[in-house]
């Protein structure tokens, strides 16, 4: 059996609510900047959610012509801007000869909604002879994969994952072992989500997800007190994982390398997590014992925090489970207080401020931390960043149908 290759992340590309690129995102963040606001691309009058973390000053006719844009949704074109951007950052080049070595792995959790509503709004007032011959490739989440594969000439394994709010995060790690496996040398890989459409609002507010709080200085809020559900946002993130000996060969940078990947299954409901977070739990210790390290080796979780009552606590009875008495050196945050949930694009997008903060020696805060949860006792970096050396650091996703993903990340040296 052939020894497993090393992993590094070479390239990075986002657009989400704190940012168009990943230069601006990152100042954001770590300056603890909110990216959430009224919605405006739709009209919310009757509905309990009033707030989203939506792009600001985008206009995607600037990144892709509007011939090719129609037969696109709009979750694809985010995979596309960011899968560019990811890839001018490795100044890693595809050619004939590389091609098939280059793979693609971005996942959407739902998909092209608004390209699903339109075409049925369609069906109904003008009949089925109406419906573009487009809505199916338009539709469907793969498109994202399939259509960043042509945009860019990679060749090699080409899949989508779809994991609900675990999606990115799977993504990444599903790509990781293919690179470590040996089976391309570099894939484009992460997560994007167009969620903000009157089906998917509606929906997730009748499920009482979301929260109803319309102040956008304390709707998102995760860990503490009074917290009532997440903020829906939008985006994508994509990185260039790359094997070690092809990133030394052409000398590329290196923000950290991949080390460990953990996923399991709750197997207990739909959309409440386990018990005390036990799937979480085994995820986290699944990925420690892929890199074959300690939980105290760690210095810095991004966790999945999303500002709902149960799933924030049960993640925390979960670190607790797992890091034990080294709990108390880890220091904790949820960027998506920031952000905004962005379901299958939001572990992708972490992944990126995770790498960050490794080569940085910073980590973003959680903001809107001043209710403290009574139950909620460990570090999670209220309101201001902090500066900390990180050797390892862990991200993790935690999504509905029971799906936990989690990744490590080492300081490359």
């Amino acid at each position: 059996m052939t020894e497993n290759k090393r992993v590094v992340l070479t390239g990075l590309g986002t657009l989400n609510p704190l940012g168009n690129d990943v230069p601006t995102t990152w100042e954001n963040a770590i300056n603890g900047v909110n990216g959430i606001d009224e919605i405006t691309r739709i009209d919310v009058t009757e509905f309990p959610a009033k707030l989203a973390g939506e792009l600001k000053d985008f206009n995607l006719d600037d990144h892709i012509p509007k011939k090719d844009g129609r037969r696109m949704d709009r979750f694809t074109k985010y995979a596309i801007v960011a899968a560019r951007e990811a890839l001018k950052d490795s100044k890693f080049e595809i050619t004939d000869e590389n091609s098939h070595r280059i793979g693609v792995w971005i996942g959407s959790g739902i998909g092209g909604m608004e390209t699903f509503e339109y075409s049925h709004n369609m069906l109904l007032e003008r009949g089925p002879k109406r419906v573009s011959p487009f809505f199916v490739p338009m539709m469907i989440p793969d498109m994202a994969t399939g259509q960043v594969s042509i945009d860019l000439g990679a060749k090699g394994p080409n899949g989508c994952t779809v994991t609900a709010c675990a999606t990115g995060t799977n993504s990444i790690g599903e790509a990781f072992k293919i690179i470590q496996r040996g089976d391309a040398d570099l894939m484009l890989a992460g997560g994007t989500e167009a969620p903000i459409t009157e089906m998917a609002i509606a929906g997730f507010s009748a499920s009482k997800a979301l929260s109803t709080n319309p102040d956008k200085n304390t709707a998102c809020r995760p860990f503490q007190e009074g917290r009532d559900g997440f903020i829906m946002g939008e985006g994508a993130g994509v990185v260039v994982l790359e094997s070690l000996e092809s990133a030394q060969a052409r000398g590329a940078h290196i923000y950290a390398e991949v080390v460990g990947y953990g996923s399991t299954g709750d197997a207990y409901h739909i959309t409440a997590p386990a018990p005390n977070g036990e799937g979480g739990a085994r995820a986290m210790q699944a990925a420690i014992d892929d890199a074959g390290i300690k939980a105290e080796d760690i210095q810095y979780l991004n966790a999945h925090g999303t500002s709902t009552p149960i799933g924030d606590l049960y993640e925390v009875l979960a670190i607790k489970s797992t890091f034990g008495d080294a709990v108390k050196d880890l220091k904790v945050s949820s960027t998506k207080s920031m952000m905004g949930h962005l379901l299958g694009a939001t572990g992708a997008v972490e992944t990126i401020l995770t790498a960050l903060s490794i080569e940085n020696s910073i980590i973003a805060p959680t903001i809107n931390a001043d209710s403290p949860d009574p139950e909620i006792d460990i570090d999670y970096t209220p309101n201001k960043a902090a500066k900390l050396d990180i050797e390892y650091a862990m991200s993790n996703s935690l999504g509905f149908g029971g799906h936990n993903a989690v990744l490590l990340f080492k300081k490359f040296k």
